[in-house]
């Protein structure tokens, strides 16, 4: 049985996601972004257009789970299976523990657990049949070590590793690997909106005293995504310059 070529990715209008698909499709594979932003995925067709591979997008909102589910298993059906799933898609809503509504609360963790919970289901599934899959969840060091003024997004986060690791116990012998990359301080629209006082004061926690950029991410999913990597399986590879070390 061939394995899927098809690559999964959402949240892939912008930064990462776009990163993870520019990526995938230099290494001639099939790739479906996901996202709810209709411009930016245009823009990401533009982008793709010169990188080898296929690129195919779908617009929707990733935490309604039966357009996700629907959309999901039609990729599946068209293209003979999903090989690789991204869970990149990622929303913050950022204040401190007494201050955080129930609302931010929420819905952080439908954006960034939940819906990445129904998609890692659905896309497993049609693992199983082809005995073949790369499932990567983009997690964070905020996962890993806490960030203040970030109890919703640390605690999806830390929730995405968790997944990731009792996901990849289930599915080991079905030739599935489900692993996660956690970025620190990456280059992105969010983190130049910064003060330049917060991100002076962010680099001095940095090891490596710099910023990461969104390929420096994208190359460590194409890496759990690769064949040499079949061995790896609920690893978390913290893409930080040595923050959460």
């Amino acid at each position: 049985m061939s394995k899927p070529r098809l690559a999964v990715v959402t949240g892939a209008a912008r930064g990462i996601g776009r990163e993870v698909v520019l990526e995938l499709l230099g290494q001639g594979r099939i790739v479906a972004g996901l996202d709810l932003d209709a411009e930016g995925l245009e823009n990401l067709r533009q982008a793709a257009a010169g990188q080898g591979g296929t690129c195919t997008t779908r617009c929707l909102d990733i935490t309604d789970t039966p357009k996700l589910t629907e959309v999901l298993n039609a990729l599946a059906e068209e293209y003979g299976g999903i090989g690789i799933l991204v869970n990149n898609a990622g929303i913050t809503r950022d204040g401190l523990i007494l201050q955080i509504s129930d609302d931010d609360f929420d819905k952080v963790l439908a954006v960034n657990l939940r819906a990445a919970f129904m998609a890692t289901r659905t896309a497993a599934r049609s693992m199983v049949r082809n005995k073949f899959g790369r499932i990567i969840s983009i997690s964070s060091v905020a996962g890993v070590m806490g960030n203040a003024g970030q109890t919703n997004y640390a605690a999806s986060k830390a929730g995405l590793i968790g997944m990731s690791k009792s996901a990849a116990r289930e599915l080991a012998r079905k030739n599935i690997t489900v692993n996660c990359v956690a970025p620190g301080f990456i280059e992105t629209e969010m983190t130049e909106k910064l003060p330049e006082a917060v991100k002076d004061a962010a680099r001095q926690v940095i090891p490596a005293r710099k910023f990461g950029n969104a390929r420096d991410v994208a190359r460590a999913v194409a890496f759990f995504a690769a064949e040499e990597s079949g061995y790896l399986t609920g690893q978390v590879l913290c893409v930080d310059g040595g923050m959460a070390m």
